[in-house]
């Protein structure tokens, strides 16, 4: 193989390995978000401690939130056997406070954008002059 498309072959998998990397970071940080609403609803957490508890973990939908009845209640489940290698079990009423706390913080998050959004536009960029090299051909 030609050196340059063996360069070029390495800078790919390089590129490839920090978007994967990227995208599993995210996931986590979404999966740890699920996991603080879930508790503070009043979810409980049950650790996989053994291996029979993790395989059972493992066979369940994972990072989602699933109805199960029990004894003629509807509780729910939420499944992690990746990173926090855990069950969270809710009852009705602690999915309802999940549902209004994931909301809360939607509007808050939609607020934040829209302050921010509000806060360049009052900056008047047109006031300070070009901001780099280019004219009026960009």
């Amino acid at each position: 193989m030609p050196k340059a498309k063996k360069a070029a072959f390495i800078v790919t998998l390089l590129a490839l390995a920090a978007f994967l990397t990227s995208c599993a970071a995210i996931e986590k940080q979404n999966s740890m978000n699920t996991e603080r609403l879930l508790a503070a609803s009043g979810f409980k957490m049950k650790l996989a401690t053994t291996p029979e508890k993790m395989a059972a973990l493992k066979g369940l939908p994972q990072r989602k939130l699933v109805p199960q009845v029990h004894e003629g209640k509807n509780y729910f489940y939420y499944a992690d056997s990746e990173f926090c290698k855990c069950l969270y079990v809710g009852s009705e009423k602690s999915y309802q406070k999940f549902q209004s706390l994931a909301e809360q913080r939607k509007l808050a998050q939609d607020y934040r954008w829209a302050a921010e959004a509000n806060m360049d536009a009052s900056m008047n960029f047109g006031m300070w002059g070009p901001w780099g090299p280019w004219g009026p051909w960009y």
